[in-house]
């Protein structure tokens, strides 16, 4: 008998792969499938680290075999990286178990025909079960001698850090070997889950309480008090877990969310608001009051914002559909304006390692494009004085101070704004650039920027 968390995980597997669904929602799919809480820790690991692995793995697999990845029908390739994963990077399974079950697998996927490739390969894998032919770490670091030391290190960080190698030769390039290398260790590491206390209902210190008599442990965050890092256990299987006491937000996202100080007299608008993590903090901020408008445009986002909002009780805020990148349905100006852009999101594989295979340099013109509209379109609805914060999670300068630049030398009236927070002062640099750098503050890359626009300001919004 198919172990279920197996077959929960080629099952999840396919469908990142092929673009039905993103990794969260391909994982919760499979989590519903099975009972057994194990199974579904189990089946969640296997995912997301044959995700975060899969270059080293289809090195290990392709020495055995002399096909390519591109040569080979996709949900065979999807059921090789699994027990690949399973065999090189887990312990706890047997080898000769994993076997079967592929065979097995591949059997019911009706593709009897490739039962004996599979079953050839992962067995010579499995009895070598080691990963000492990836290429290994280079004894040089940049700038590189010649074109043979370069090659030694992008094999390295692209291979056996697996990571797509047109990414770490950016990263390489603007920050050298030591940081990228540090930068793609932290992304192959599983993410804690953090938390956003929702300050408006409860207090750090009253939530920690109440979670640990559920059984979750956590500690405080490094940045800000109403972070806390899971330590031990899950809240979101708790009867806390649709309360509003938290959000599930990562640190470097509450981060940005500070950057927008408004007042309880303010008016506020958050284009991008969904999944609505920083609407709430921003509530929170304004004392629930205030007028905040928390805008998105697709349906189920919009109405997986306003669930948010509810539960969290952010009377404040008022949902509305709009399309941050036209001219938006106000003849009001606003104190605060939050662009949160969609992006590449490569500031966040170590959370989304399905990421880092679906992007290429060119998606971040396409991304750029939209950002740039969406900051334009912003600025003709803030007040004199007033501010808008552009934020994205990407690493990447075209879709971060690029954007930036273009829209100051576009938009006349604009500056931008060294934020007012005296809590992290080194994450901000000398051009008033908010950052965080997995391999300085062991944070997501995220990037923001306040940018004020002249004038003495005065809200219009009754």
């Amino acid at each position: 008998m198919t172990a279920p968390a197996r077959s929960a995980a080629l099952r999840a597997l396919r469908d990142v792969s092929n673009g039905r669904s993103d990794l969260g929602s391909a994982q919760a799919q499979a989590r519903k499938l099975l009972s057994d809480p194990r199974d579904r820790a189990l089946a969640t690991e296997i995912v997301a680290g044959t995700l975060r692995w899969r270059a080293a793995l289809d090195h290990a697999l392709f020495q055995i075999s002399s096909r390519r990845p591109e040569s080979i029908d996709p949900e065979v390739l999807d059921l090789l990286r699994v027990s690949a994963y399973q065999i090189l990077y887990l312990d706890r399974v047997p080898n000769h178990a994993v076997v079967n079950d592929a065979v097995t697998l591949i059997r019911r996927l009706k593709k009897q025909s490739a039962a004996g490739f599979i079953n050839a390969v992962l067995r010579t894998l499995a009895s070598h079960s080691s990963t000492k032919t990836l290429p290994v770490r280079p004894t040089v670091s940049l700038p590189a001698r010649n074109d043979i030391d370069r090659e030694e290190i992008l094999a390295y960080l692209s291979t056996t850090l697996s990571h797509p190698r047109w990414l770490v030769d950016r990263w390489l390039q603007r920050y050298g070997f030591d940081a990228t290398e540090h930068w793609a260790s932290f992304n192959n590491k599983p993410a804690p889950i953090t938390l956003r206390v929702n300050t408006l209902k409860i207090s750090p210190s009253a939530l920690s309480a109440d979670l640990k008599v559920e059984g979750v442990q956590v500690k405080a965050g490094r940045w800000l008090h109403e972070t806390l890092i899971v330590t031990r256990g899950n809240p979101l299987l708790t009867p806390l877990a649709n309360s509003g006491l938290f959000v599930v937000q990562d640190e470097a996202s509450q981060l940005v969310a500070t950057l927008v100080q408004a007042s309880p007299t303010d008016c506020v608008l958050d284009t991008c608001a969904s999944p609505g993590g920083k609407t709430v903090a921003i509530a929170g901020v304004m004392s629930n009051r205030g007028l905040l408008i928390a805008g998105d445009f697709r349906p189920p986002r919009l109405r997986l914002l306003a669930r948010t909002l509810e539960q969290c009780g952010c009377d404040c805020a008022k949902v509305l559909r709009i399309d941050g990148r036209k001219q938006l349905p106000f003849t009001v100006a606003f104190d605060w304006v939050l662009v949160d852009a969609p992006c590449s999101g490569l500031g966040t594989l170590r959370r989304d390692p399905d990421i880092r295979w679906k992007r290429s340099a060119a998606d971040l013109i396409t991304f750029s494009a939209s950002q740039t509209a969406l900051l334009t379109s912003a600025a003709g609805v803030v007040t004199p004085g007033g501010r808008i914060v552009y934020a994205t999670c990407s690493s990447e300068p075209e879709e971060n101070e690029h954007v930036v630049e273009r829209f100051l030398a576009n938009t006349p009236g604009f500056t931008i704004e060294r934020p007012a927070i005296s809590l992290f002062p080194d994450l901000i640099d000398s051009n008033g650039y908010f950052r965080t750098l997995p391999y300085r503050d062991e944070l997501e890359a995220f990037f923001a920027v306040v940018l004020r626009r002249n004038g003495a300001g005065q809200t219009n919004l009754q």
